[in-house]
């Protein structure tokens, strides 16, 4: 990785585009250290506390903590990933959006305006959302009708303008530029959090303990990560062999090829709308206020995920249950709609392909399908063992920082994909300079 840093950073007009891509981040950073006019910062953090409670984390992961302080991009990238997300299902769902996407890239440049405009509807109503809560619970300094638009315009535009530098960041820098952001923002809150453990395990501590506390946390961070960089890498080839045809005089194919299957074939897209489907019972425990001690009040608490492993609290062990089993549906869930085993089987029959020792067309399906149930079940069970590490320490030893599996997931995959792009792109520099001699 190193190297091929170092590489790029030796070709002029990849230079340019590292140099252009860290002065954007520069941007983003100082953006959400900004506050937003007329709010009370320190308000804002106690009640996101009290009714986010560890949904709080992953906000603070995805914003770079700029929630937390309220400043003008507090939404950052977050209208943005939920409109791609709500995308990618609705393309799934709807035959028009569907025919779109495959209308090359006049059909993808529409598709990227109307998430564009849902990017900035859903920034609308985070900020009317914030806005009205927030100032009903006292966190504005004055609240009336002209705070609350004030606070929806800055916050509406600081989220479009992330997404606008992200953008930018795509086309004349290096990398996805919203996944950037996003690993920078995740980055950024992890010097605090490992403040946070050194106080808590190894500050003040006898020696023989601190040490051994350093050597627990530094082993768990590394298996942690070890662990996620071979989820993100695995991956299972079907080999398939294309069978030798005439077309006119020539005789064309016979060549072998392979389907790669990704281990980890939905991400953390699993993990992130599970946990915002259990942050739910937490919001409303919160806004209804309910009795301490009651029945509906000891579930409603057990979604929580600060209460997981805590043996003060066994009754949690169904929110965890509840957990692992909406991880497992919506990864098996969501591969189903971005892989298609009938649509490969008939793409490979038209083009002469077939896997060896498996009849084209029904067979080919099946064989498709039982593969990718069993890819996706390893997977899921990799997942889920990330996933769980942070939470399993939190509720253990009370040991709560904003970074964990997901957040490692999302670096580790973006760190890849960029390498990835930086090498392909000194490639092609490679042949372009080999074919203008």
């Amino acid at each position: 990785m190193f190297k091929t840093l170092v590489n790029a950073l030796k070709i002029k007009d990849i230079r340019n585009k590292l140099i252009f891509t860290f002065l954007i981040l520069i941007v983003v950073r100082i953006g959400c250290l900004i506050p937003a006019p007329g709010i009370n910062a320190e308000a804002v953090n106690e009640l996101l506390k009290n009714v986010l409670g560890e949904s709080q984390n992953m906000l603070n992961q995805f914003t770079g903590g700029s929630l937390s302080k309220m400043s003008v991009f507090a939404l950052n990238v977050t209208p943005y990933i939920t409109s791609s997300i709500i995308m990618q299902l609705l393309t799934i769902a709807i035959p028009a959006l569907e025919e779109m996407q495959r209308d090359g890239e006049d059909g993808r440049k529409k598709i990227t305006a109307i998430t564009r405009f849902l990017t900035v509807g859903l920034g609308i109503l985070e900020s009317i959302g914030l806005a009205i809560g927030f100032g009903r619970q006292g966190a504005f300094d004055n609240y009336n009708f002209y705070s609350v638009f004030v606070i929806v315009i800055t916050l509406t535009a600081g989220s479009t303008l992330v997404m606008w530098l992200g953008e930018r960041i795509s086309e004349s820098g290096v990398g996805n530029g919203i996944s950037i952001i996003l690993l920078i923002n995740i980055v950024s809150r992890m010097p605090a959090d490992f403040t946070s453990l050194y106080e808590m395990f190894i500050k003040d501590k006898e020696l023989v303990n601190g040490v051994v506390a350093a050597v627990i946390i530094v082993a768990v961070v590394l298996g942690t990560a070890v662990l996620v960089v071979l989820l993100q890498s695995a991956e299972r080839r079907i080999p398939v062999q294309y069978a030798k045809q005439v077309k006119g005089r020539k005789l064309t194919g016979g060549q072998s090829s392979y389907i790669p299957l990704k281990v980890n074939t939905s991400g953390v897209i699993p993990v992130i709308f599970a946990s915002s489907l259990l942050s739910i019972p937490s919001i409303v425990t919160n806004l209804l206020s309910l009795e301490t001690g009651t029945v509906l009040e000891k579930i409603m608490q057990g979604m929580n995920s600060n209460y997981w492993f805590n043996l003060d609290y066994p009754w949690a062990s169904v929110g965890l249950l509840v957990y692992v089993l909406l991880v497992i549906f919506f990864a098996y869930f969501y591969t189903s709609i971005t892989f298609n085993p009938m649509e490969v089987a008939n793409n490979m029959k038209k083009g002469g392909g077939f896997i060896p020792g498996i009849r084209p067309g029904k067979p080919t399906q099946d064989y498709l399908n039982k593969v990718l149930n069993h890819v996706v079940f390893i997977g899921v069970v990799g997942l889920l063992i990330v996933a769980l590490i942070p939470i399993f320490f939190n509720g253990m030893f009370n040991a709560n920082v904003s970074f964990g599996g997901t957040s490692l997931i999302i670096i580790v995959g973006v760190i890849l994909d960029t390498i990835k792009q930086l090498e392909s792109q000194m490639l092609v520099r490679h042949y372009s300079g080999f074919l203008n001699d």
